[in-house]
């Protein structure tokens, strides 16, 4: 279930996806609660572009670290890539 980030109090989330369009966030968002996962979702700046680089706004979701490789698992089921995967890590 979508929390608010005081839900989690002083505990370290871990970043599982970055969302660049409002519509796939609010698909995986429906992933998400669908299997009663906790998450945190943020909006937050990014930089994209090729060749005119410019400055955009994602959603960002976090997980606690013991619920990251199944959220992962459930991301890529769903067609959606894992933020380390966005990244190429």
């Amino acid at each position: 279930m979508r929390r608010e980030p005081e839900f989690f109090g002083e505990q370290e989330l871990v970043l599982v996806h970055m969302a660049r369009r409002l519509k796939k966030a609010l698909v995986l968002e429906k992933v998400l609660d669908a299997a009663g996962m906790d998450y945190v979702v943020e909006t937050d700046r990014y930089l994209g572009g090729l060749l005119f680089p410019n400055e955009r706004i994602g959603a960002f979701f976090y997980v606690l670290p013991e619920a990251e490789s199944a959220a992962r698992q459930l991301i890529r089921d769903h067609g959606f890539q894992p933020y380390d995967k966005i990244r190429g890590k």
